[in-house]
């Protein structure tokens, strides 16, 4: 039987052990993280030799979580797991975009990462044990890497920090943030806040750096219980020709120097630098056959190295401006006149395109993962087509990148959403981006937002986005924070800083660093100019619009919500649906039931205003309680020769006999009700022991005066 060697520390109060030497030993790299009763597998394998001319890292982070973990049978068709879901995609991402800027930049080999939840207490999330996990498994093993890193989740729950919180306390917490980063700086920010300041941003940030530092002592002495770190693989993955770069540098840096400072627009500079590229190429001497992979590499390294040193030192954008100026905004509402809301919001070279559906409860998404049960009322689907930068690629659905600007943007619009109670709708926003040259998924959170308005949803606040960039220089100690970010910036800078947010404080961020040394106060100068940024931008959407429509679109569904008690369920559904699906087929609305503690709740939905009252008045038929004294209108529907029986409320029906349909002696039936005919009835008792009712129309009808007979004259006297 393999030893285990096992670390526990203790964080939060909480124990968490990290084990290895048990599971998956044919692995580069493996341990099982343990807090409560989840238990997390990680693994790394990397292979030996990177393939030819790669100049990127190709790692793959895979988190899954096994149906067996929770002890349940998975829901699909298969019956087993599948790909992997919405969910495990956003854990593999904040664990990816943890782990990639700690891999020496000249490491190259196909690296893959595998998260697994083998066991799960439902009161202990995962997602803020997965970091550590992944980081432990690497450092055991072999594969270059410039961690450790860890990640921990920091909420504040009745105005107190807490690492690592258990699930049930984060219904009270107005912070929740997964942060990630070594021992020295953080990289990796994702989360959401109800409306909060940019110095409780900071000190949660802080507090969640401390708990870091712990996690990150623990893997070192791990790996000293082990005998020490294991030395690291020896590699060679980049092929080099000094003598090439030196030529390219000497014969382009002024040139795209140049280019990087004149203002042109993205595709102009892209054609620019092209262009310098096949001028160089040009020069060469007849016969000359240069390298394309390191010709193009050496050309890259050109770029980063004039475009970074134009915004430090010149203090000017790509496009021109100021380092905390905004992109010309113009936006517009009501673009889809069949929509139920939509607004068209462009800032520079981005442009979004979304819109807003409404719907009933039978529109809400099920969710069915371990850890991620139910359904969900609000849906935010980003897409990121091909043509929005003038590329080609085929349609396969959304990535990871579009799942996770998809959740960011949904973070940062939920906390603003009406309780239930005052909208009961299951909503699905979806932004098409249909131009984009960097912060579409600002744009995504400043279009969904208008477009919520649109729709007539009583949003607390108009929301913003902007992305903050960073470009620095260890040497010089200079630095530039860049408000609103371009493509080109987000790609040759230094942080993609994502803040959303209303005029009362911040929603959701996210925060993603490319280097070490990253300080506090580069952290608050960009919070602080990143408010700024998001003021302009709301202030520029409320000349569209400023507060929610008065009402609904014409044709957007209403929704009537009723409470039943539990003993009527039943009675509105009908044996196999009938009564549910009946109540629909001939009123044309939607209705659904469902219950909680205390009741049954059934929701009504149709954008017509009179299915919706035809509808409620059928449900209100079923559950109401008959009383004596009181009036229905009734239908006839069986005429006997003692009387006839009239249904005078959904499924119940009474008699009314020969002696109550008139003050008028009747002797027959013949003639005086026809089956199906409308009456109105009132209730004269219900009998106690048969509980059956009887009915009266003529007690509705007024009482004829008695008749008397006239005086016989009388005798004259004498």
């Amino acid at each position: 039987m393999s030893q285990a060697t096992i670390k526990t520390f203790e964080i939060g109060g909480k124990t968490i052990s990290i084990e290895t030497g048990r599971l998956a030993r044919q692995a580069d790299g493996a341990v099982v993280v343990k807090m409560g009763d989840t238990m997390i597998m990680a693994t790394v394998v990397s292979a030996k030799e990177a393939k030819e001319d790669v100049d990127f890292m190709p790692l793959t982070v895979d988190y899954q979580e096994k149906f067996a973990a929770v002890g349940r049978i998975p829901g699909s068709f298969h019956r087993r797991e599948a790909r992997l879901s919405d969910y495990e995609i956003l854990i593999s991402r904040i664990v990816d975009r943890a782990l990639r800027p700690l891999f020496p930049s000249d490491y190259h080999a196909d690296t893959q990462v595998a998260l697994t939840l083998i066991s799960s207490d439902q009161n202990i999330l995962p997602d803020a044990l997965v970091g550590l996990a992944a980081s432990a498994a690497i450092l055991v093993s072999d594969v270059p890497f410039n961690g450790p890193i860890s990640e921990v989740r920091v909420a504040r729950i009745d105005g107190k920090f807490i690492v690592n919180p258990y699930k049930d306390e984060l219904d009270r917490a107005d912070m929740d943030l997964i942060v990630a980063g070594t021992e020295k700086d953080l990289n990796m920010v994702e989360g959401e806040c109800q409306e909060v300041s940019e110095i409780d941003m900071l000190e949660a940030l802080k507090v969640a750096h401390e708990a870091i530092k712990l996690q990150i002592k623990a893997q070192w002495e791990l790996c000293e219980m082990l005998g020490g770190k294991k030395p690291v693989r020896t590699y060679n993955h980049e092929r080099s020709n000094p003598e090439l770069a030196a030529a390219i540098r000497e014969f382009s840096y002024d040139k795209i120097f140049a280019i990087a400072k004149s203002k042109a627009g993205k595709n102009e500079r892209s054609a620019g630098f092209k262009a310098v590229r096949e001028e160089f190429k040009a020069l060469q001497e007849e016969g000359t056959v240069l390298d394309k992979f390191l010709t193009n590499k050496y050309f890259h390294d050109v770029e980063y190295d004039a475009v970074r040193a134009m915004i430090m030192n010149d203090r000017q954008r790509l496009d021109g401006r100021n380092l905390d100026e905004i992109r010309p905004i113009w936006s517009e509402v009501g673009y889809l006149p069949a929509a139920h809301g939509s607004a068209l919001f462009t800032r520079g070279e981005t442009q979004s395109l979304t819109s807003v559906t409404l719907g009933s409860k039978l529109d809400e998404q099920l969710l069915d993962s371990p850890m991620l049960a139910g359904y969900s009322k609000l849906m935010l689907h980003y897409n990121f087509p091909s043509f929005s930068t003038g590329e080609t690629r085929p349609n396969r659905g959304p990535g990871r990148r579009e799942i996770g600007h998809g959740n960011l943007a949904l973070r940062g619009l939920k906390r603003v959403l009406p309780p239930l109670e005052e909208c009961p709708y299951t909503i699905r926003i979806v932004s098409d981006i249909l131009e984009s040259n960097g912060s579409s998924s600002m744009a995504t959170v400043c279009a969904g937002s208008l477009a919520l308005m649109d729709a007539g949803i009583k949003i607390t606040g108009a929301v913003s986005g902007i992305a903050m960039g960073l470009v620095s220089d260890d040497a010089t100690g200079k630095y530039a924070i860049l408000s609103d970010i371009l493509g080109d910036e987000d790609h040759l800078g230094d942080m993609d800083f994502k803040v959303i947010g209303t005029a009362k404080g911040i929603t959701a961020c996210q925060m993603d660093i490319k280097i070490n040394g990253l300080r506090w106060e580069m952290v608050e100068e960009a919070l602080n100019q990143a408010k700024a940024g998001r003021e302009h931008i709301r202030n520029e959407m409320s000349k569209t619009i400023s507060a929610a429509a008065d009402d609904l679109k014409p044709h957007s569904p209403r929704i009537e919500t009723l409470l039943i008690d539990k003993e009527f369920i039943g009675a509105v559904i009908g044996p196999g649906g009938k009564i549910i699906q009946g109540i629909q087929k001939e009123t044309g609305a939607t209705v659904s039931i469902s219950e909680n503690e205390k009741n049954g709740v059934v929701e009504i939905a149709s954008s017509n205003a009179d299915s919706l009252r035809r509808a409620m008045q059928m449900i209100k038929g079923i559950v109401a309680v008959p009383v004596v004294g009181d009036e229905y209108e009734g239908k006839v529907k069986n005429i006997m020769d003692f009387g006839a029986f009239v249904e005078f409320l959904p499924g119940k029906d009474g008699l009314l006999h020969i002696s109550e349909i008139s003050w008028n002696r009747i002797d027959k039936m013949d003639g005086v009700l026809e089956q199906g005919q409308t009456i109105k009835v009132k209730l004269i008792e219900v009998d106690k022991k048969t509980g059956k009712y009887r009915l009266s129309h003529k007690a509705l009808l007024p009482k004829p005066e008695p008749t008397t007979k006239p005086e016989a004259p009388k005798e004259p006297t004498a």
